[in-house]
C-alpha cells in the first residue's frame, strides 16, 4: 500500500547491527545517551533497538518540539551524540553483534506536576534483568513471528515504541503508515491485515465513526493513555473480534495494570488488575502505589529529590488517585492534580501557563481541560491582561508542541481564587460557560 512502510524482523535486525556499528564507530558505549528526534521510520526503529541492544540509551524526543524546548532537553540529557531527525545516517555498511535483548530502556521525558519535564532513566540492566524485561512484555501481549503490528501513535511516546520494538524482537512485522489519518489507517487495517495495534481513545473515536473497516484480522488491540468513555468502549468491543480489545493503565515511568475485555465487561470503567509481577495499593491520601519487579525500577534523571518522592522501597507512585477493590480491580478516581489528557498526551497547565505568562501583555493565565468528543479533553486558557487572543494564539504556536497549545483563549478581568489565593481551575468552565462547567 502506498505510503505505508512494512518493517520485517530480519531487515530490522540487519539495520540494528548496522546502527550499533555506527554508534561504536562514533565512540559510544554502554550507558552513553543518543539523542534522536525523528518521525516514525524503519531507520528510527533500527537505531533505537540497535542502541538498546548495545547498552546505549536512546533519548527519544518529539520531532515537533519548538527549538527552545528541544535545546533545553538536549542540554539536560547530556547526550554523547545527537542525530536529530536523521537516524539513517548511522546505518553504514559495517555490522556488529548485538545482545539478544535490549540492555536498557529508552529515556523519555515526562512532565511533572510543576510542568518541568523529567527524564525517566533506568540505566544499563544486567543480562538477567534485561531478559526478564523483554520476556514480560512479549509474553503479556503474546507477540510472535505471525504478528503484524500497526503503529498509530508517534514513536517518541513510550507505549507505541515499546509495542513496535517488542513485536520486532519477537520476530513479527511492523506497519508504519505515517502520522495518524483516519482514512489511511482504515485502508491499512482493511488492506494489510494487522494483528495488533496500540492506540489512544481519540484514534478509536475517529475509526469507529467509519463503516468501511474490516477489523477481523485483529487478535489484540490495546488502548491506554486516557480514560475511554464507556459508550466508545462498548462500540469497540462490538466491532472487533471477541477477546481482542484490551486496556492498560500505566505511565512513561512504569506499567501498573492490564484489563482484559472480560474484566472490563464485569467491572465497566475500571482499569483492570495489577500487571503480572506487580501489586497495587493506596495510601491515606488515596494515592496509588505499585510494587514493581527489579527490572522495572527507574530514577528521574538528575533529579534525586523527585526520585526519592516517587519511591517507598519497591513501591512507586506517579501521583494518580484511585482505589483497589476487594477483588483486586483497580479504579482511577482522578489523575494527577490539574493534568489535562488530550489525545493521550499529558498536558500540565503550569508548562502552558509559563509560556502564556511570558507574553508582555498577559498579567496571568490559567490553563484547564474541557471535555472533547474527539480528543477526550482539549486545552483551554483564561488570561488577564490586554493581549489580543489571536496574537496570543500565535505566540503559543511558536513556543508549544501542538497538543499543548490552547484551542481557545478567553480574557477575564480576574481569575477565580480560593481565600488563600489559589486559582480555582475547576470553576473556570462554569465561569466561561464551557462544557464541564
Amino acid at each position: 500500500m502506498t505510503g505505508v512502510a512494512l518493517v520485517t524482523a530480519a531487515e530490522s535486525a540487519r539495520d540494528q547491527r548496522r546502527a550499533a556499528a555506527g554508534l561504536a564507530a562514533a565512540g559510544l558505549g554502554p550507558g552513553d545517551r543518543l539523542l534522536v528526534s525523528a518521525a516514525a521510520s524503519p531507520a528510527l526503529l533500527a537505531v533505537v533497538l540497535g542502541a538498546l541492544r548495545a547498552g546505549i540509551v536512546p533519548v527519544v524526543l518529539d520531532p515537533a518540539l519548538p527549538g527552545g524546548e528541544r535545546a533545553e532537553l538536549a542540554a539536560d540529557a547530556d547526550a554523547a551524540l545527537d542525530v536529530g531527525g536523521d537516524p539513517a545516517r548511522l546505518l553504514g555498511e559495517a555490522e556488529t553483534d548485538l545482545a539478544p535483548v535490549p540492555l536498557a530502556r529508552p529515556m523519555h521525558y515526562t512532565s511533572g506536576t510543576t510542568g518541568r519535564r523529567k527524564g525517566v532513566w533506568s540505566g544499563v540492566l544486567d543480562e538477567d534483568d534485561a531478559r526478564a524485561l523483554a520476556r514480560e512484555e512479549i509474553e503479556l501481549w503474546g507477540f510472535g513471528p505471525a504478528d503484524r503490528h500497526l503503529v498509530l501513535s508517534p514513536l517518541h511516546h513510550s507505549a507505541p515504541l515499546r509495542f513496535a520494538a517488542h513485536t520486532l524482537l519477537a520476530g513479527g512485522e511492523v506497519l508504519l503508515p505515517g502520522p495518524f489519518d483516519a482514512t489511511r489507517a482504515a485502508e491499512t487495517i482493511s488492506g494489510l491485515r494487522p494483528t495488533t495495534a496500540f492506540c489512544v481513545p481519540t484514534h478509536l473515536q475517529r475509526l469507529l465513526a467509519r463503516d468501511d473497516i474490516d477489523w477481523s484480522s485483529f487478535r489484540r488491540l490495546v488502548h491506554a493513555g486516557a480514560p475511554c468513555p464507556a459508550p466508545l468502549k462498548r462500540a469497540v468491543l462490538a466491532a472487533l473480534p471477541e477477546g481482542s480489545v484490551w486496556e492498560f493503565y500505566g505511565s512513561t515511568e512504569a506499567q501498573f495494570t492490564v484489563c482484559s475485555p472480560e474484566d472490563w465487561l464485569a467491572h465497566p470503567g475500571s482499569v483492570g488488575r495489577a500487571r503480572p509481577g506487580r501489586r497495587l495499593e493506596t495510601d491515606e491520601r488515596g494515592q496509588l502505589w505499585c510494587a514493581v519487579p527489579r527490572w522495572a525500577r527507574f530514577e528521574y534523571w538528575r533529579a534525586p529529590e523527585k526520585t526519592v518522592a516517587a519511591w517507598r522501597g519497591d513501591l512507586v507512585t506517579v501521583g494518580d488517585l484511585g482505589r483497589v477493590d476487594d477483588d483486586g480491580v483497580v479504579w482511577l478516581d482522578g489523575r494527577r492534580e490539574d493534568l489535562v489528557i488530550s489525545g493521550g498526551v499529558n498536558v500540565y497547565p503550569a508548562e502552558v501557563e509559563a509560556v502564556l505568562d511570558a507574553h508582555p501583555d498577559v498579567v496571568e493565565s490559567a490553563v484547564f481541560g474541557v471535555p472533547d468528543a474527539d480528543w477526550g479533553q482539549r486545552v483551554v486558557a483564561a488570561f488577564v491582561g490586554g493581549a489580543d487572543a489571536a496574537e496570543l494564539t500565535a505566540w503559543a504556536r511558536e513556543r508549544l508542541a501542538p497538543a499543548k497549545r490552547p484551542k481557545s483563549l478567553h480574557r477575564l478581568p480576574d481569575l477565580p481564587r480560593t481565600s488563600t489565593g489559589k486559582v480555582l481551575r475547576l470553576d473556570l468552565p462554569g465561569v466561561l460557560g464551557l462544557p464541564g462547567g
